[in-house]
């Protein structure tokens, strides 16, 4: 299965208001970004430590009234901070506030101060990669059970690069991987992916290939190596659109 180019915007929601992040949304959405991303923090990991910043599903379900075309979803959800049955019944209620537009992007989970200032048990990363193992086929399971079910396709993300755990559970569960780094970075953890969907019979075509497009580089070295959705990030307050712009130019040229 080949997949077209395709860009994303992976609005930050931090250090900005609510009315400016929506802005900010809006101005991808007309610029003709394919997909929209917040992520799922709840302090800023840039800048001042103790900024303004905002829940992501709350946002996302807000995100997904206000535009209309683009795909929307988190890049990515944190697995630790929401039972995984929530958590497929939030995406499939803003897959349907949405027309069927929402992913639903997952990992393992990272920033400690997330876990220690809202109460969660940070743990060792082999119990948080053990528990997004053991989530995914519960989300899975109750996207099959929710009455109405998801309007859309409803594709799992997971983002990530470990080679051992994070990509295994990538060509077992996943619509979409996203990774990031240097074209080459980028690349080796792609290759360890087909490695793994060849050796649990999974059709590597079957999972598209995401990329945080690192600035300054040529999104084509990406392309070239087998990315095909694009992503450029901006943060408030001001939401800098002109790294997504030139990969939508980019796109458009192909």
């Amino acid at each position: 299965m080949s997949h077209p180019v395709r860009v994303g915007y992976q609005c930050r929601p931090q250090h900005a208001t609510y009315a400016e992040q929506r802005e900010a949304w809006l101005r991808a959405e007309e610029a003709g970004v394919d997909a929209i991303f917040n992520w799922d923090h709840f302090y800023p990991l840039f800048g001042d430590a103790d900024g303004s910043h905002f829940e992501c599903w709350t946002l996302l379900g807000a995100m997904a009234e206000a535009t209309e075309r683009p795909q929307i979803g988190a890049l990515v959800t944190c697995n630790s901070y929401r039972n995984p049955e929530l958590l497929a019944d939030m995406a499939r209620t803003v897959d349907h506030i949405s027309g069927g537009r929402c992913i639903l992007g997952i990992g393992a989970g990272w920033f400690e101060r997330d876990y220690t200032e809202y109460g969660y048990t940070f743990g060792t990363a082999p119990d948080r990669l053990r528990a997004l193992g053991e989530a995914l086929p519960r989300i899975t399971s109750r996207l099959g059970k929710l009455n109405p079910p998801p309007i859309g396709a409803l594709p799992i993300m997971i983002g990530g690069k470990g080679p051992k755990v994070t990509l295994r559970l990538t060509a077992e569960h996943a619509a979409i991987w996203h990774g990031f780094g240097t074209p080459e970075e980028w690349a080796a953890s792609n290759t360890i992916l087909d490695d793994w969907c060849a050796r649990l019979g999974r059709d590597p075509g079957e999972i598209e290939r995401s990329v945080s497009v690192l600035d300054g580089v040529d999104p084509a070295s990406y392309v070239a190596r087998g990315a095909t959705l694009l992503v450029a990030g901006g943060d408030g307050p001001a939401f800098d659109l002109a790294h997504v712009r030139a990969l939508v130019t980019y796109r458009d040229a192909q």
